[in-house]
């Protein structure tokens, strides 16, 4: 049989169809975005004082897949495909009857060039794609450093209540709206 040279390539791509296909799946079901917050008003340190956030809180986000021990080597696929985040262990069994690991992406840039770009161009398909779309907006405003005006905080609260399991804000935007921070000086 004679092969053209276009043979491997097209090959190659509808391997590499299928592994996009299987990450979007398993992210559909397995992952999760998530935007969170830290209080980080200013405190006193035992020499100096340590500034906090205007807002009195810091931004978080996360992109995390979790899986078993017996399919660690699924998160390693993700970790060596997106070239981005670390894989956790979670020796806390809860429910399950082995160590529970973690592929977690916590750094905005990784976030920004790997993850969220990858996600725009390969749609979820069930209600997380709702969720990431929102996870980008929050990033993409944290990145633009709009989490450091008190305004810029209440919408990422806000984006982030509507997220996931719908927990609700309310008392964290009343604080925000009321915040005053405190000096110690």
């Amino acid at each position: 049989m004679i092969y053209s040279k276009n043979a491997s390539r097209a090959d190659n791509q509808q391997e590499r169809l299928i592994k996009i296909g299987w990450i979007t799946g398993f992210v559909d079901g397995e992952g999760c975005f998530s935007i969170g917050f830290i209080k980080q008003a200013d405190r006193k340190e035992k020499h100096r004082l340590r500034r906090g956030y205007k807002t009195g809180y810091q931004a978080t986000h996360e992109f995390v897949v979790t899986q078993g021990e017996k399919s660690l080597a699924s998160l390693e696929m993700l970790k060596k495909h997106f070239g981005v985040g670390k894989i956790f262990i979670n020796r806390r069994h809860d429910n399950h009857h082995e160590p529970l690991y973690r592929f977690a992406v916590r750094n905005r840039q990784d976030l920004i060039k790997a993850i969220i770009p990858f996600f725009e161009k390969y749609h979820l398909q069930t209600s997380k794609k709702d969720d990431f779309e929102k996870f980008a907006k929050g990033v993409k405003m944290i990145n633009r450093q709009e989490h450091l005006s008190v305004k810029g905080m209440i919408e990422i609260v806000k984006i982030s209540s509507t997220m996931n399991r719908k927990k609700s804000r309310d008392n964290l935007i009343r604080i925000l709206r009321d915040h005053t921070p405190t000096s110690f000086s």
